[in-house]
């Protein structure tokens, strides 16, 4: 069947007479069109035809077929020519403007279906937008458009400016579109008025300069006049506040102009006027903030000046606000005293309080001046007669108790609270004038008057649910700061939940329950029990709640009480933990039970063994079985989680006994068998516990037994199983060596040498390695005299079977390919020697004769193969660190003169020993390696790694002994070196500055103005080293000199520079209390770095091509690291608008590694400052967008080239979603490119897991 005649039929079917035809003739239209979008394409009078004819079906008579024209519309604009698409524009166009209101209606909304339907990119929205635009502004400027006709076409070019902004831009005009909607601002109709403030706002960044000055001069500046007309004053203010949504930057400079104008329209008695004032202020406050700042205090008086607007309300806010509990009949004789529907004063009261949000959602730094001025303010409008004001007036409460965790200090903990314990970061709590001080002197007007506002019976549960969340945020900034409200709490909250929950009351009923979990949690026992009565049967009523998530809250708030009771001693509070220990039991024992319910009646039962031991030891012990015998659920990870918690906290002997260690022990090694990976971490952790909860000694058949399912993971096939295996078996060789022993000896002591050669051991795997050579000599010490050469004889069979004996080899290609097993070679061999000199460690009697045999390889007439020589230099290395070698002189001069060997990792493995070994006797080794550092030059960085190995590994009261003898030489020898060897210089320089940090600060502070570039990087890399100190007397040695040493960010040197940014970020990680006051000194700095100098950039010849060089770029990711580093330590210190001015840029940056540290940047500031990054989606979604493109495949596109920018696409995507969660409904750009991006084939489905999972 042919095309044409296909569409044809098509056509037949849209003619017909029965509606039911023509609409099916559109449906199918649509389905061919999105199955084919060359449907039509190749027969002009088939595709004009199919055309008309749909235009035709717009004008019908039945709504159904017009609608579904439309949608068919919104298909056809994406596929056909131009001059037809002028065809339909036209067409609608003239529908849109004529007298036929129902045609004018549905030609409004195909239009604005086509502006919506089409493509982003492509040439057809060029086209369209070439077309559209002019006829649209026509019909804007024509006088005989009707206003319902002007309002659709607002709306039209509105999608068409938020979608295509730079096919607008660049669109020939005949009028520009400032000029040809300025003057709707005078419309009689308020409709269109509005709607025009809108578009002519979206316009405004599009518009020349000058057009934008226009307006203000006849538009705005005129009617901000007191003496102005107030509907032309509303409008105007309308437009200003529009304009700051939409066009920040234009409206910015004029601001001085502009705001004294608001602050007096204000004042002028109009409601509406008012209200737009408010708003207008609130958008200026949210998108101009650095411009605002010299009018908040005018802000901050007009907000509180108008949050408290009641003209017809007679009522005394001290009186309401300190309303006595017992008044609650009158109170609601009050509150029904005066109603009038047509009252819109609350409209201000909410916009004022929205003015109050957005200044403390934008500014953090003004926390202080906020309680003092703005609080107090808030807390008098608690009681507030409009439901949705108090909602929002709590709701901005929430917002600076928010900010004031964030950003005030860190809130302390129960420990701290009880026992009068404070940190050092929480030390700016209770600075008199602070935010915490302040705050505390107001929370028992706070929660009083909150709570009086909770009490009533009538109170919606919308209400309920927003003051217990308020009150679940001051727990957070303040714990234990409500142990004066406890009656009002309680009474409050029994009334909650006395009621059962529905669908339209869980969400309180969550509230409510979460509140008091966090309530148990942070206030001492005393202050509650007596009130525990009350609220106790309430509670076990809602463990027993058929909604979920009420029955598993509610056990998490007997969790929470238990802990805070722990120990619970009968007969006090047996009454409810009995009951409860039933309900729990009942929970369990059913097969139909929630898994989220049977885990948190899991983590109680934990809770019940844990606080209340004497209440359930003498209970049957039946939890257990329904806990890991009878789950139905086949999870494991929740009992072997319990069992954890009770082996570890309850006394073993005295509650369950060893019968219950057995039975878990049991259950454990059946689970081990069937589990899959993500559960046996956890497994081998409990069995590790229960082995030493023993009472009376391990059973003597259970070693064998254990170790037969252990043997399965002595493999390097995953090592962090490898790694708890090998702890399990230290606890056994400790707990009962004797059966344990010749168990392992005989079954697994081979696989062990085996994994002990592999490269891959490290960390924690490495630890547990070495733990357990320790376990197995200690538990018999002969064995040691065999393990040393059985290491070593698994490591000559490994190493033969890597082919790393032929390292001598003398071919180029054999020694690149050995080079590459050498590396991994040297981390095996170093792995043994630290083994053996663990098992030496534990058996000095074996000392002497390891240290003969293996000194012997390194002798010059040996014959030992370079990886044998690696090995035994890397013993007694290892040997050197607790064994002083001064009776054997040869040995250290061995290693020297294997400074000189072919091989480089011969070379390295000879430093490190040389260097262990003058640990042991630092003053007959020390000097002969100082003395090469000085007069060897080509020794001289094996020398210096020599030195690192003793600064590193000497304790402290031996390297002040040698501090003086090594700081001139070090100093010296770093001048004038290349990189490598001056980085290796300095981190000897920064260990042992911290020795005696009175004496070489001062030295190192002098050298700052250095002539030598080198020697100021040694200087700032030195500092570096020494930040790892966490001696109080050095940090007040350090802290009057910082500054200095951190001022080399302004440096002339690249190097030095980057050094400097790079000493910043560690500071900033470790010492952010030394750096923190110093900021507003060292940003400007940092900021700097972060910009791309074009300088510094070089082109460099490849070949035939050119390749770009940017000698700035590792200084550049350095500061970047740090800003990313400040985020985390020193938030409160930070001007959050200055350091986003960074972060965007960087989301552009050339470096993969940046964009992605932006993105980082971004997710985490759309946690701890909301408002403030969601007034620049506008800036950052192109970048964005630009990243989720992707690259450009072409020829030369290699793979490695899609998996780095998969990566950086889905760096961004974590951003996006971040971002879409604090930001939608701002930035319609933004929300596009979100909807854009669930709709993505590639990416929709990962970025809605991304939305949801947060």
């Amino acid at each position: 069947m042919t095309k044409a005649y296909q569409v044809n039929g098509l056509i037949e079917k849209m003619q017909s007479p029965d509606q039911d035809f023509r609409f099916m003739g559109l449906n199918d239209l649509m389905t061919e069109i999105r199955a084919d979008p060359n449907f039509l394409v190749g027969d002009d009078a088939v595709e004009n035809k199919c055309l008309t004819q749909v235009l035709a079906l717009v004008e019908d008579k039945i709504s159904e077929v017009k609608n579904q024209a439309v949608k068919c519309l919104g298909q056809l604009i994406k596929i056909i020519k131009p001059a037809l698409m002028d065809m339909v524009v036209d067409k609608l166009i003239e529908f849109s403007g004529g007298k036929d209101d129902e045609l004018r209606d549905i030609s409004a909304l195909a239009l604005k279906t086509i502006t919506a339907e089409l493509p982003s990119d492509g040439k057809v929205a060029a086209s369209a937008c070439g077309k559209l635009a002019p006829k649209l502004l026509g019909q804007v400027e024509s006088p005989d458009t009707p206003p319902e006709a002007l309002v659709e076409t607002l709306s039209i070019l509105s999608i068409l400016i938020s979608r295509f902004p730079g096919h607008l831009a660049s669109a020939p005009l005949t009028t520009p579109p400032l000029v040809a909607l300025a003057p709707l601002l005078s419309h009689s109709r308020p409709v269109v008025r509005k709607r025009a403030i809108v578009t002519i706002s979206q316009f405004i960044p599009i518009s020349p300069p000058e057009l934008f000055a226009d307006l203000l001069k006849q538009h705005v500046f005129p009617y901000l006049d007191e003496s102005a007309n107030v509907e032309k004053q509303r409008t105007t203010v309308q437009l200003l506040a529009a304009v700051a949504k939409n066009s920040s930057p234009q409206v910015a400079p004029v601001l001085e102009e502009v705001v004294p104008g608001i602050l007096k329209a204000i004042q002028r008695e109009d409601d509406e006027l008012r209200e737009s004032c408010l708003q207008t202020l609130e958008a200026l406050l949210l998108r101009c903030p650095i411009e605002m700042t010299p009018y908040l205090a005018n802000v901050i008086q007009v907000g509180n000046q108008f949050i408290k607007y009641d003209p017809n309300y007679a009522g005394d806010d001290e009186d309401e606000e300190m309303a006595d509990a017992d008044d609650e009949d009158d109170d609601d004789a009050e509150l029904d005293e005066y109603s009038d529907d047509e009252d819109t004063s609350y409209k201000i009261r909410r916009s004022a309080t929205k003015l109050h949000a957005a200044l403390i959602g934008t500014r953090p730094e003004l926390l202080a001046t906020i309680y003092k001025d703005v609080s107090p303010v808030l807390i008098s409008r608690f009681g507030d007669r409009e439901s949705t004001v108090k909602i929002e007036v709590w709701s901005t409460y929430v917002t600076l108790l928010n900010h004031t965790a964030v950003y005030g200090g860190l809130p302390q903990s129960k420990e701290d609270i009880t026992h009068g314990k404070r940190k050092r970061d929480t030390e700016t709590m209770d600075i008199e004038g602070g935010p915490y001080a302040l705050l505390k002197a107001q929370v028992p007007s706070l929660s009083k008057t909150l709570l009086n506002q909770l009490k009533s019976s009538k109170t919606p549960p919308a209400t309920l649910q927003a003051g217990f969340t308020l009150l679940y945020s001051l727990l957070n900034v303040l714990p234990g700061c409500l142990s004066g409200q406890v009656q009002l709490i309680t009474s409050t909250s029994k009334s909650v939940l006395s009621q059962p929950p529905t669908t339209s009351t869980a969400t309180l009923y969550l509230s409510c329950l979460s509140f008091l979990s966090l309530f148990f949690s942070t206030h001492s026992p005393p202050t509650f029990t007596g009130s525990l009565p009350m609220l106790t049967p309430a509670l076990l009523k809602a463990v027993n709640e058929r909604h979920p998530k009420v029955a598993s809250e509610s056990f998490r708030v007997f969790s929470a009480l238990l802990h805070s009771l722990k120990p619970i001693k009968p007969p006090t509070n047996t009454d409810w933990t009995e009951s409860l220990y039933t309900h729990t039991l009942t929970r369990l024992s059913n097969h139909d039970t929630d898994a989220e319910v049977r885990g948190c009646a899991e983590e109680c039962i934990a809770d019940l063994w844990i606080c209340a031991t004497d209440v359930v030891k003498v209970k049957d012990k039946k939890e257990w079985t329904f806990i890991c015998r009878q789950n139905p659920t086949g999870k494991v990870e929740g009992a072997v989680r319990v069992i954890i918690k009770v082996a570890r906290e309850v006394n073993v002997k005295e509650s369950v006994g060893d019968q219950w260690v057995n039975g878990c022990m049991e259950w454990l090694l059946g689970v081990l068998k069937k589990s899959g990976r993500s559960g046996k971490t956890e497994i081998f952790t409990a069995m590790d516990v229960l082995l030493k909860s023993y009472s009376s000694g391990v059973p003597p058949g259970l070693p064998p037994t254990l170790m037969s399912q252990i043997k399965p993971y002595l493999t390097i096939t995953d090592i962090s199983l490898l790694s708890q295996a090998l702890t399990t078996l230290s606890i056994l060789l400790e707990v009962a060596p004797s059966t344990t022993f010749p168990e392992v000896e005989k079954t697994l002591l081979t696989d062990i040498y085996n994994v002990s050669y592999s490269p891959l051991i490290s960390g924690a795997a490495l630890e547990s390695l070495l733990h357990f050579y320790d376990a197995l000599v200690s538990a018999d010490q002969q064995i040691a005299t065999h393990v040393v050469p059985s290491l070593v004889l698994a490591a000559d069979k490994t190493a033969k079977g890597a082919g790393t004996g032929g390292l001598s080899g003398s071919g180029s290609a054999s020694s690149a390919g050995a080079g590459a097993k050498g590396s991994l070679t040297n981390v095996a061999s170093s792995n043994v020697a630290k083994c053996i000199a663990q098992v030496v460690k534990s058996a000095q009697g074996v000392a002497a004769g390891t240290i003969a045999e293996y000194s012997k390889n390194l002798k010059g007439s040996s014959k030992a193969t370079p990886s044998k020589v690696i090995l035994s230099l890397l013993i007694m290395g290892e040997l050197g660190r607790f064994i002083d070698m001064s009776n054997q002189q040869e040995i250290f001069n061995y290693a020297i003169e294997h400074f000189s060997a072919e091989q480089e990792e011969v070379r390295a493995a000879a430093a490190f020993a040389a260097g262990n070994i003058a640990i042991g006797n630092l003053h007959q080794f020390l000097p002969i390696i100082v003395k090469m550092v000085q007069s060897d030059q080509k020794k001289r960085l094996l020398s210096l790694h020599a030195l690192k190995e003793v600064v590193t590994h000497s304790s402290h009261g031996h390297l002040e002994s040698v501090a003086e003898m090594l700081w001139v030489p070090l100093f010296e020898n770093s001048e004038n070196s290349e990189e490598t060897t001056r980085n290796v210089a300095a981190a000897c320089l920064g260990k042992l500055a911290t020795t005696h940090p009175a004496k070489y600060l001062p030295q190192l502070h002098a050298r700052i103005k250095d002539s030598d570039p080198a020697a100021r990087a040694t200087v700032v890399a030195a500092i570096r080293y020494t930040f790892a100190e966490n001696v109080q007397s050095y940090d007040e040695l350090l802290s009057p000199l910082i500054v200095d040493f951190l001022s080399l960010m302004t440096d002339q040197d690249l190097t030095v520079r980057r050094l400097a940014i790079s000493a910043l970020n560690s500071a900033a990680r470790t010492k952010p209390h030394l750096i923190k006051d110093h900021l507003h000194t060292l940003l400007p700095h940092l900021y700097k770095e972060t910009v791309i100098n074009q300088e510094l950039i070089r082109v460099v010849q490849m070949g035939p091509w050119q390749h770009k060089v940017d000698d700035g770029l590792d200084a550049r990711k350095t500061a970047y690291e740090t800003m990313y580093t400040l985020l985390d330590t020193c938030l409160p210190k930070l001007d959050l608008h200055e350091f986003l001015g960074r972060v965007l840029p960087g989301l552009a940056d050339d470096s993969d590694e940046i964009k992605v540290m932006s993105h980082m940047m971004l997710f985490r500031l759309s946690q701890v400052a909301p408002t403030a990054v969601a007034q620049r989606l506008d800036e950052a979604t192109p970048q964005l967008q630009a990243t989720m493109k992707g690259v450009t495949v072409n020829k030369d596109t290699v793979k490695q080239d899609l998996e780095r920018s998969a990566e950086l696409q889905r760096s961004a995507l974590r951003a996006v979603a971040a971002l879409s969660r604090i930001g939608m409904g701002i930035s319609p750009q933004f929300d596009t490119f979100v909807d854009e991006l669930k709709r993505n084939a590639t990416w929709g489905g990962e970025f809605k897991e991304l939305v949801s999972g947060h």
